[in-house]
């Protein structure tokens, strides 16, 4: 391709953005294309980002990559790498961004959809605990634990004390399941139960256990009131 064709493709497929509906319409390799566009200046990129989702097999695989891996496996500069690896971490703060600093969660459909959108980026298990005033207020939403692809150790000692550092008067319990599954475990449903044991003791009340999986969510309490747990 030579200089002029290449500025001239680069051109049309920013027109393509400007105008259109956004990335709607670009196919996965097209919109990493034109993401390489800022950070690769001489060089088609097309080829490039077929040859990186042939290497990794989806834009999640990729971005989820370690930018170290992505730089020697694609053959490309650990700069472009770690834009590459900003992606999911910068969606996830604007997701978190979009919710202000009075957010209540009154119910678990509430709950759900901002736990969603709070585990959007997250490959590997993770537990955190929304603490909540009386009137349902978000004083914090914390990590208490962190794991592997498939499982995140669960300290009840550490989610007691969170709770009483954010001055809960009720809590949700919240972690996902990387693997894509969102239905709760009977592990799932032990560890509740314990939690809710140690919560009990200290008059704070757990409203609800959340999995997130893939952008969807199981509620104990929607479902039965699993475990008696009820907004």
């Amino acid at each position: 391709m030579s200089a002029g064709t290449h500025e001239g493709h680069r051109a049309r497929m920013r027109e393509r953005f400007l105008n259109g509906s956004g990335l709607d319409s670009f196919a996965e390799h097209e919109a990493l294309e034109l993401l390489l566009f800022y950070c690769i200046s001489r060089k088609d990129t097309n080829e490039l980002a077929h040859r990186m989702l042939r290497e990794y097999g989806s834009l999640a695989n990729l971005f989820d990559a370690h930018p170290r891996d992505v730089a020697r496996r694609c053959e490309i500069n650990e700069n472009t790498a770690v834009l590459l690896s900003l992606i999911p971490q910068l969606s996830k703060r604007y997701l978190q961004s979009k919710w202000n600093k009075s957010v209540r969660l009154v119910s678990p459909q509430s709950a759900g959809r901002y736990l969603i959108d709070l585990f959007a980026a997250r490959s590997t298990e993770a537990f955190y605990i929304l603490c909540l005033d009386a009137r349902r207020g978000l004083n914090g939403a914390v990590l208490v634990n962190e794991g592997t692809v498939d499982e995140a150790p669960v300290y009840i000692r550490n989610i007691v004390e969170t709770a009483l550092l954010y001055n809960a008067v009720n809590v949700v319990l919240s972690h996902n399941h990387p693997g894509g599954s969102v239905s709760a475990s009977g592990a799932d449903i032990e560890a509740t139960r314990q939690i809710i044991r140690a919560f009990e003791m200290l008059s704070i009340c757990v409203l609800d256990h959340i999995v997130v999986a893939c952008g969807r969510y199981f509620s104990f309490a929607e479902n039965g009131g699993l475990l008696g747990l009820r907004y």
